[in-house]
């Protein structure tokens, strides 16, 4: 995703309720969601707070696909980045629970995974972007902010 674009990504929300699909919208500054009726957005998939009146985010898992060019070798191929992340349960009164974020980058038959990261999703893109050979990398600018 460049950062002058809005990217929207379906996907799934889970928790104790059941699981409903959603829409994930990124602008670069900012990633957007809506889930049982509530608004949510945050500089970072990790960090979505409500912006109104409606529930935190805690014990659950959003699940979405982000389509992603790759240029190996000289030659531009589309690769799927799968991210999974997790909310844990948040302590009264605390600000955010903790979450947890795991990236696989599916590309020319082999799958990169980032392992599970307590940080944002750039620090977890950039531990795929390790393992790519030498001449592969990520087409574009990728999310500024998200």
């Amino acid at each position: 995703m460049t950062a002058e674009s809005t990217e929207s990504w379906a996907g799934w929300y889970r928790d104790r309720r059941g699981a409903e699909p959603i829409a994930i919208i990124a602008d670069g500054r900012q990633v957007r969601t809506h889930i049982r009726g509530v608004a949510y957005e945050g500089a970072d998939f990790s960090v979505l707070e409500p912006t109104e009146a409606g529930g935190v985010l805690s014990s659950c898992v959003l699940e979405w696909d982000i389509p992603m060019p790759v240029n190996a070798g000289g030659t531009v191929q589309q690769a799927t980045l799968s991210c999974l992340l997790t909310l844990h349960e948040r302590a009264s009164g605390a600000p955010s629970g903790r979450a947890e974020l795991s990236l696989t980058l599916r590309c020319g038959g082999a799958a990169y995974e980032s392992g599970i990261v307590g940080a944002g999703f750039r620090d977890a893109l950039d531990r795929i972007r390790r393992q790519l050979p030498d001449d592969t990398e990520f087409e574009g600018r990728i999310l500024v902010s998200a």
